[in-house]
């Protein structure tokens, strides 16, 4: 069936004569995209936690401020599935590159828009709706980029490596997030508080335009993928993408939105969430938390390629249920460690060995998540998959983590990370091995 995971067979067709991108091309544009990507939701994040609540709302309770802000955050998730559903069409009837090329631009603009924008103070209500219109913008472009980017590599894939491949854009998370980060820390090292608050905060959404240039370059210049190239060459491209996703794979998007899931909640907890509670409750100023992030981000990168080579040898379910219950048991142990005041140790432990565990399952996720779909709807299903899973895991985790904090501790945010731990890890049970797959049909 159709959208179901099928064996190798002797009699595929090979794509040995079609035309490839160098693999250094490869590289480049499937990690260029997704580095743009966590280095603009980085920046949002960063700006979310630490200076958005008193230039967007500053006639609010702190922790008030604190909250509604971060709800901010989530407004972009929301419209990321809008932009699969968009860019997964076009980039499975029209192609992946011109997709990629517009998401990439999209996403770019709304990006620094949100640089230039005023504050509460000049605009009053109005700046709150502009901020939530350009981050709405930002979701619909990042809608497509992951997806896309994914493809991009695997799809370019020599036999036996698709993981290791789909680990390039996955490498984009942590690059994103180390010269986000580390743009941060040099502004903050540099300005004051008050410049920071001012005007500081403002320069990396407007740095992005640079890196959004750097990429288009590169996107522009690359091939379609081989696989595309052979599907055209079949004429088995689909005309009704999305039709097709939800009448015959609607199992696997299912899956795919909840294996993710956890990926997403653990994510934003480790840096969104963590930085907000740190120089609240545990009294780090932002610099030494970003300091400690960007160490910590090292490991999240190794254990994102070392993981994606183990799921090559055996298997994506293998890696990724192992991940999942290491997640489950960290759930438990950390709210033991991560309290008190300028806690250096526990804080260690939360970010160090949480990124560690996170790129266990962040690799292999490259390639399972479109080994489950067909050529013909796989930039669709995949990019579903991925952006549902945002919604299910990362919108409100911010959010929800600083309200099970003010209301019961920092026990229940551990509580919270289990449970979705336990709903991937049923995801997982019930998804087949991909591995083997006759990735061009």
């Amino acid at each position: 069936m159709e959208g179901t995971p099928q064996t190798y067979s002797p009699t595929a067709i090979s794509t040995a004569t079609l035309q490839r991108d160098p693999v250094k091309t490869v590289i480049l544009a499937s990690m260029i995209g997704t580095a743009i990507e966590f280095f603009d939701f980085y920046a949002y994040g960063t700006a979310a936690a630490t200076y958005f609540p008193n230039v967007f709302f500053p006639s609010v309770t702190p922790t008030i401020a604190m909250i509604l802000s971060l709800l901010t955050f989530g407004v972009a998730f929301i419209a990321r599935p809008l932009g699969s559903l968009l860019f997964g069409h076009f980039g499975d009837k029209l192609g992946r590159k011109r997709a990629l090329v517009v998401s990439l631009l999209l996403m770019g603009v709304s990006t620094v828009l949100i640089g230039v924008l005023p504050g509460y103070k000049t605009l009053g209500i109005t700046a709150i709706l502009l901020l939530c219109l350009a981050r709405f913008i930002q979701g619909i472009g990042l809608g497509g980029e992951w997806s896309g980017a994914v493809l991009v590599a695997t799809e370019n894939a020599p036999k036996g490596k698709r993981a290791l491949y789909g680990a390039f854009p996955e490498l984009g998370a942590p690059i994103g997030f180390f010269l986000s980060n580390g743009l941060f820390f040099i502004l903050e090292s540099m300005l004051t508080p008050a410049q920071m608050a001012s005007f500081g905060w403002r320069v990396p959404f407007l740095a992005s335009a640079v890196l959004v240039i750097v990429g288009l370059w590169v996107r522009r210049k690359m091939q379609e993928t081989p696989l595309f190239q052979l599907a055209q060459q079949k004429n088995t491209v689909e005309k009704a993408p999305l039709v097709e996703v939800f009448r015959k794979s609607w199992r696997q998007v299912l899956q795919g939105t909840l294996t993710m899931g956890v990926s997403y909640t653990f994510f934003f907890l480790l840096s969104t969430w963590s930085l907000s509670y740190a120089t609240t409750a545990l009294r780090f100023n932002n610099k030494e938390w970003l300091l400690l992030l960007m160490a910590a981000i090292v490991v999240f990168a190794a254990m994102i390629l070392y993981s994606s080579i183990l799921a090559d040898k055996v298997g994506r379910k293998k890696v990724l249920i192992t991940g999942t219950i290491l997640i489950i048991v960290f759930a438990f142990i950390f709210p033991f460690f991560f309290q008190g005041q300028h806690n250096l140790f526990g804080s260690l432990f939360f970010l160090f060995i949480g990124f560690l565990t996170m790129g266990v399952i962040y690799g292999p996720i490259g390639a399972l998540l479109p080994e489950l779909f067909p050529t013909s709807t796989r930039y669709s299903g995949a990019g579903i998959a991925y952006n549902m899973s945002a919604i299910v895991g990362a919108a409100f985790a911010p959010t929800i983590a600083s309200f099970l904090v003010d209301k019961w501790g920092i026990h229940a945010v551990g509580i919270y990370l289990a449970i979705m731990s336990t709903v991937s890890l049923i995801a997982l049970l019930t998804t087949k091995e991909t591995k083997s797959i006759d990735y061009t049909k």
